[in-house]
C-alpha cells in the first residue's frame, strides 16, 4: 500500500446531497479495491483560476488514502468518466 492524495473539483451547481454522493462513490472505489481512507477534507466552493466547462467556480474535495499502486491507473480511469468531476489530480505522497 502507498499513500496518495486525490484532489478533485466538482461542478458548482451540485447540491450537498449530490456532492456527498460523488464523494461516497469515490470512497467506495477505494475501499472496494482494498484501500483505506485516512482523511476526507471538503474545501468548499472556490473561484477557479480559469474557466473549466464554462464554469468560474468549483467545489474542491481532498481525499488522503492508502491504495495499491496497481489500482491508481483504474482510479484515474474511473475519475475521468465521473460526470460531475471537472478536474482531478492523483498524487503519490513521498
Amino acid at each position: 500500500m502507498r499513500d496518495y492524495e486525490l484532489v478533485f473539483i466538482v461542478h458548482p451547481e451540485l447540491d450537498e446531497t449530490a456532492l456527498n454522493g460523488v464523494i461516497d462513490k469515490v470512497k467506495g472505489w477505494i475501499v472496494d479495491a482494498g484501500g483505506t481512507i485516512s482523511k476526507v477534507d471538503l474545501w468548499g466552493r472556490r473561484r477557479l483560476a480559469y474557466p473549466i466547462q464554462k464554469q468560474r467556480e468549483g467545489q474542491y474535495v481532498l481525499i488522503d488514502a492508502q491504495i495499491a499502486p496497481t489500482f491508481s491507473a483504474e482510479l484515474d480511469r474511473n475519475m475521468r468518466f465521473l460526470e460531475p468531476v471537472m478536474r482531478f489530480m492523483l498524487l503519490a505522497v513521498q
